[in-house]
């Protein structure tokens, strides 16, 4: 990769106020775009209309820029850049032409069972964080082809027992099997929105993001997202996984924990200096 064609983003959701844990990778999505003489974006992650809030936006620029983040492309900048809008609410159009794709492909099937139906089509549920996987049994055999997206889940259908693998730029090598580490998977919700998957896809796609920065409990979906990424004949970005910032408990940081919120910190007088030069202080003090 190019000193002149890096391009990172800070992908932020405003459903509460910023932690820890979001600085701590935001910092190091900046320094690995400036390393790289690249641009950084901002991208706001804001499908999720009923947590979402215009207070939460302005203080997301308002914090970041405090604890020292510049970003060269985003809503709050004018012109915002090429690639815009960078607010996800406003892609909904370009979400649906994705999906178009997709179902062209007859890569993507109508998913009308609850929550309740799969949970019980499950022999045994899987413990602790691992996800429930969607019974093959399931599946459509047939269906209509549509040219959007009907009232009900859509889901990408996984090539079983094949072995996705990527390198992470801070994890190393990375492996997960289809049908057995995660299933089909929802890529079109019944409300009219589109899935966290197909939207992050579409959008890092669409604003030539060379590298995603992010938090290692997201492991799992890049293996979803080089899926996506494959079926629509995208090029598959560079990835960086986060270790993540976690509590006295051991228990990552929520934006409920308003303790280790950003303006929380502010407000104490705590520096981003500070911060920056001992990450666990203020979480074990």
């Amino acid at each position: 990769m190019t000193a002149m064609n890096y391009r990172g983003r800070l992908a932020p959701t405003p459903t509460g106020q910023l932690h820890l844990g979001h600085a701590r990778t935001f910092w190091i999505a900046q320094e690995r775009s400036r390393a790289a003489q690249g641009r950084l974006i901002l991208r706001l992650e804001d499908l999720d209309q009923a947590r979402c809030k215009p207070q939460f936006c302005q203080d997301i620029y308002e914090d970041l820029r405090w604890f020292g983040l510049d970003w060269q492309e985003g809503p709050d900048l004018s012109p915002p850049g090429e690639f815009g809008p960078y607010e996800q609410i406003h892609r909904l159009d370009y979400y649906r032409a994705v999906w178009a794709a997709l179902a062209a492909r007859r890569g993507i099937y109508p998913s009308p069972q609850s929550r309740r139906d799969v949970e019980r089509a499950i022999a045994a549920p899987h413990e602790g964080d691992r996800e429930r996987i969607f019974p093959p049994q399931l599946r459509p055999k047939t269906w209509n082809i549509t040219t959007t997206p009907s009232e009900v889940n859509w889901r990408f259908r996984v090539p079983d027992g094949e072995v996705i693998t990527f390198i992470d730029n801070q994890v190393g090598l990375c492996q997960y099997r289809a049908g057995q580490d995660f299933g089909d998977f929802i890529i079109w919700r019944r409300d009219g929105f589109p899935s966290y998957e197909l939207a992050v896809v579409a959008d890092d796609h669409a604003m030539a993001i060379t590298e995603v920065v992010r938090g290692e409990d997201l492991l799992l979906s890049t293996a979803k997202q080089i899926l996506l990424y494959r079926a629509l004949g995208w090029a598959i970005p560079d990835f960086y996984h986060c270790p993540l910032v976690r509590d006295a408990q051991g228990k990552r940081l929520a934006k409920r924990d308003q303790a280790l919120a950003l303006r929380t910190l502010r407000a104490q007088g705590v520096t981003p200096e500070a911060i920056r030069q001992g990450w666990d202080l203020p979480v074990l003090g």
